[in-house]
C-alpha cells in the first residue's frame, strides 16, 4: 500500500478509539460504507486488535485499514497479523523501524522539529503532527513547513472541520479526524 498517495488522494483519515468493541467495529463499517477510505482504529480502544481483525475479514484483503497508538515492535506485529495495512505512531519509536521492516507504512508521531527530523531518517511514509490543537494548530504546520517545506505532515488531535480546512490550506497533506468525525459512536452512542 501507498499510504502517502492514499493520504494526498483521500485528505481524511478517521480515528476510531471505541469501548465498546462492536460499536467500533459498526463505526470502522459505516464509514467505509460512506465513502471513508483511510481508517485507523487506535490500540488503545477495547479489544482493538479483534476490531481490525473483523474489519479485515467485512472490507476485503484491500482496503486501507490501520492501526493506531503502536507504541512498538510487539504491537507493530501484533497488528501486522490482525491485519493492518498500515501503523500509526504517537510518538517517534521503533514501532516505525518495525513496521518498515514488516513492508508495512508508518504515519509516524511528531511534535517537535527533532521528531520530525528523527521520524523521517527512520523512515515514516508521513508525519503525525500530534497533538495539532495543543500545539499551536494551523499556525505551527506553517511554522514546520518552513525548515521541512517538503515532508508530508498529518495534523491530528483537536481537528475539527474548521481546523482541517485551515490545516489543508496550510500544506497538510491530509487530517486525521476522530470524535469530531464519529462522535460517541465507538463507545456504543449514536
Amino acid at each position: 500500500m501507498d499510504l502517502l498517495a492514499a493520504l494526498r488522494a483521500h485528505r481524511l483519515l478517521a480515528i476510531v478509539r471505541g469501548s465498546d468493541p462492536a460499536a467500533a467495529l459498526t463505526t470502522v463499517l459505516t464509514l467505509a460504507e460512506e465513502g471513508v477510505t483511510l481508517i485507523e482504529v487506535s490500540l488503545s480502544g477495547r479489544d482493538a486488535l479483534d476490531v481490525i481483525a473483523r474489519a479485515r475479514a467485512a472490507l476485503g484483503p484491500d482496503a486501507p485499514l490501520g492501526a493506531g497508538t503502536v507504541l512498538g515492535p510487539d504491537d507493530a506485529r501484533a497488528a501486522q497479523r490482525a491485519g493492518a495495512s498500515f501503523l500509526v505512531t504517537p510518538a517517534v519509536s521503533d514501532g516505525i523501524t518495525t513496521g518498515r521492516e514488516l513492508g508495512l507504512p508508518v504515519l509516524a508521531g511528531v511534535m517537535t522539529p527533532t521528531d520530525v527530523l528523527q521520524a523521517h531518517r527512520l523512515g515514516a511514509d508521513a508525519l503525525k503532527l500530534f497533538p495539532a490543537g495543543s500545539a499551536g494548530g494551523p499556525r505551527y504546520l506553517r511554522d514546520l513547513r518552513g525548515p521541512f517545506p517538503d515532508l508530508p505532515f498529518v495534523p491530528v488531535g483537536g481537528v475539527d472541520a474548521t481546523a482541517a480546512a485551515d490545516h489543508l490550506r496550510e500544506g497538510a497533506v491530509a487530517v486525521g479526524v476522530g470524535s469530531p468525525l464519529i462522535g460517541d459512536a465507538a463507545a456504543g452512542g449514536d
